[in-house]
């Protein structure tokens, strides 16, 4: 009989050090030892809550609120937070860089993070702010992406897998396999594509992308109404960590290609150095982490400093 996991506990306390402006400490369990913050509220309920590292938890300190965790993930430069309760059970800790390279941290919601930045969208031609984007383009590949009017350099490579990828190091952090529907339904049909998603799946980040909308697929001759798409669904079950993104058109999917790399090489380069036991808390399992990466990728560059400083990026 499988012995039952007791799941870890978010507990709020007063700080005891009367000369320190935030009134209450926080632990956080993640990684093998927990992350203990002074912070300026109990929850980030109005208004993102300003936080600071401490030294250390009290061994008597006086306990205010303590709630067990569903999930605890740190996910590059935020810490995600689902605890197990009906409300105010979903938080974000955003650890960011202020002038003069000093550390912030901000525990906020997304409804504080609305509130902050209200109605506004923020367009901008860098994907997560690269000067310059270093794509590799599989040399396979019979018409690629030009990347027109965006700022990338382009390499032909012959990949492993996929058609586009970023790396890190000299290894391929992410990587997109660009799919017309023919294609699509095609692998879906003859049962290829699982061999491509299985290959996929092993890069730390990638997805691929279609050509086409997704109603097209129930449009589709000579099949019955619904046998492709079925075939669709069970593949994206099979392998959930490789997203099937439907893009209209050929020049929203180079668009998506080229946002969806850079994220993902900037997500790489800010990915700290993990706990000690290489896992998070997840469910009640502990879960290695995805691709098992378990070391901070080399830098060929690092994306601009436009918007990096801001609290609310990195909020889901």
């Amino acid at each position: 009989m499988p012995v039952p996991v007791t799941p870890p506990s978010f507990v709020v306390a007063r700080n005891p050090d009367p000369d320190s402006s935030l009134p209450y400490l926080i632990r956080v369990p993640v990684g093998g030892d927990p992350l203990v913050l002074k912070a300026g509220d109990r929850w980030p309920r109005t208004a993102k809550v300003y936080c600071h590292r401490a030294p250390r938890w009290p061994d008597d300190a006086e306990v205010v609120d303590e709630v067990p965790v569903r999930t605890c993930t740190r996910r590059g430069p935020a810490i995600d937070l689902v605890l197990a309760r009906p409300r105010e059970n979903r938080s974000q800790l955003v650890f960011t860089r202020l002038r003069g390279d000093r550390e912030a941290i901000f525990w906020q919601t997304a409804r504080t993070t609305r509130q902050a930045r209200p109605g506004l969208r923020v367009p901008t031609r860098r994907a997560s702010g690269w000067p310059t984007l270093p794509v590799l383009v599989d040399t396979r590949e019979r018409y690629p992406y030009r990347f027109t009017r965006l700022s990338t350099t382009t390499e032909r490579r012959a990949l492993a897998v996929g058609d586009y990828g970023v790396e890190s190091d000299g290894e391929v952090v992410a990587a997109v396999e660009r799919k017309s529907l023919a294609d699509l339904a095609k692998g879906l049909v003859d049962g290829s594509i699982s061999y491509q998603l299985a290959a996929l799946a092993g890069v730390w980040r990638a997805a691929v992308v279609v050509e086409a909308r997704h109603a097209e697929l129930y449009k589709l001759e000579r099949v019955r109404k619904g046998f492709v798409p079925d075939l669709l669904a069970r593949v994206q079950v099979r392998y959930p960590t490789v997203p099937i993104v439907f893009c209209e058109t050929r020049p929203l999917a180079e668009q998506w290609v080229y946002r969806f790399l850079g994220a993902a090489l900037a997500e790489a380069l800010a990915q700290e150095s993990p706990p000690d036991d290489g896992s998070v808390w997840d469910n009640g399992a502990t879960v290695s982490r995805p691709g098992g990466r378990g070391r901070r990728p080399g830098s060929p560059g690092r994306p601009a400093e436009e918007g990096r400083g801001s609290a609310g990026q990195g909020a889901g």
